[in-house]
């Protein structure tokens, strides 16, 4: 059994606050540190980067996490390189060096760091804030390491998923651009004979029922943010008419400053049951085998701009209805060449949707742990971290 205690977090890490350098050394070619302003560019757990400065101020070394400090306040990730701290982002690093635990160790401890924020217009949090947070941590520095790795195993094969997803995407999408440009023009009402929208109940949402997917959900295919969903009665959801989703469904959304966002419903992915609210048109095909030579076209960029542009000239109520959704010039490749394309992306489609539902799985799996391992409520004194290859062997003793 491990002996857990309370401490402030400044005994255990030290705090590197950012500050900005002056905007003339800033570049996007690669010259200098890489730098982050804020939480931006934040991904899963790793930071990508796409600003450089060749005048660094503060600096966090790989590895080090680092926090958003204003608002959003307390989106965390590590950086895997040597970088500059700008004014949003601040950088802590476990005098352990235990930087896996602290990442972890703060996750299971922001809201108690937001719940402290100094109550500015937009939300912020200063070194005091973050330095005098109180937190429970193992006396053991190993204990530290193996409850770390027990959710890093997870969060690697989540990373390892998603970048997988992003390949198959790439794919995908050239795929498309070799068939879709041609000269035979029409407009989407020549392969489209459903849309439909869904419908908002009385009283609004449920604490839970049946998923109701909006524009928080809709990103691109494989990417859906479970932790904004919202939910309808299933006594609502049997009598609705339209709005119930189906396998191979493309999902647009239709309204306001989102419109053209594009998302495609597959397998159980993201639901085995779901409808979409009023905001959002399914759109089937003519013959379903060409939903996916539909979705990539509804992702494509020209298309998605003309819906954007079409739906933002009107100043009262920005948004598209179905005859404007309908009448998008498209390029529309022969019979043949859609087979022959749908034939070649289906495994890819699959495979992206078998990932993205054990994505949710393990986000779920690791969520549930994360604050029984960072209470000490599960005991990982004795647990063989070598031995954990693969989630289904995840297995603990509670305390």
């Amino acid at each position: 059994m491990t002996n857990w205690k309370e401490v402030k977090l400044e005994s255990i890490a030290d705090v590197i606050m950012g500050q900005s350098p002056k905007s003339e050394y800033y570049n996007a070619v690669g010259d200098g540190l890489p730098f982050l302003q804020g939480n931006r560019t934040f991904g899963l757990k790793y930071p990508i980067f796409d600003t450089y400065t060749t005048s660094p101020t503060k600096i966090a070394q790989p590895q080090d996490v680092i926090m958003s400090v204003r608002a959003p306040v307390g989106d965390l990730n590590i950086t895997p390189v040597k970088m500059c701290l700008g004014r949003g982002v601040c950088a802590m690093r476990m005098k352990n060096g235990n930087q896996e635990f602290l990442y972890y160790l703060m996750k299971h401890n922001v809201q108690n760091l937001l719940n402290r924020e100094s109550g500015t217009v937009f939300g912020s949090v200063n070194r005091n804030d973050i330095g005098s947070l109180e937190v429970l941590v193992p006396e053991n520095d190993k204990i530290q390491q193996k409850v770390a790795s027990v959710l890093s195993l997870l969060d690697a094969k989540i990373e390892t998923n998603t970048r997988i997803n992003n390949n198959l995407e790439q794919q995908a999408q050239a795929l498309f651009k070799s068939v879709y440009d041609t000269n035979n023009k029409g407009v989407l009402a020549d392969i489209v004979d459903v849309v439909e929208s869904g419908s908002r109940p009385k009283g609004g949402a449920v604490s839970n029922g049946i998923p109701s997917i909006g524009a928080e959900n809709i990103e691109k295919f494989g990417v859906y943010d479970y932790s904004k969903e919202k939910f309808i009665d299933k006594n609502f959801y049997d009598k609705m008419k339209r709005g119930k989703v189906i396998s191979g469904d493309v999902l647009l959304y239709k309204d306001g400053a989102y419109t053209g966002k594009v998302s495609l419903a597959l397998d159980g992915y993201p639901h085995d049951i779901c409808a979409v609210n009023e905001h959002v048109f399914i759109i089937r095909s003519k013959q379903i085998s060409s939903q996916f030579f539909l979705y990539f076209c509804l992702s494509d960029e020209k298309n998605k701009n003309y819906l954007h542009t079409l739906a933002a000239s009107k100043a009262a109520q920005p948004g598209l209805n179905q005859g404007e959704l309908l009448g998008l010039p498209i390029f529309i490749p022969n019979p043949t060449i859609v087979r022959d394309f749908t034939q070649s992306v289906s495994p890819m489609m699959h495979k992206i949707a078998a990932n993205a539902i054990e994505n949710n799985k393990l986000a779920a799996i690791r969520d549930a742990l994360l604050p029984k391992l960072m209470s000490g409520e599960i005991d990982v004194s004795n647990v063989d971290i070598s031995a954990l290859t693969s989630t289904d062997k995840l297995s603990f003793t509670e305390e």
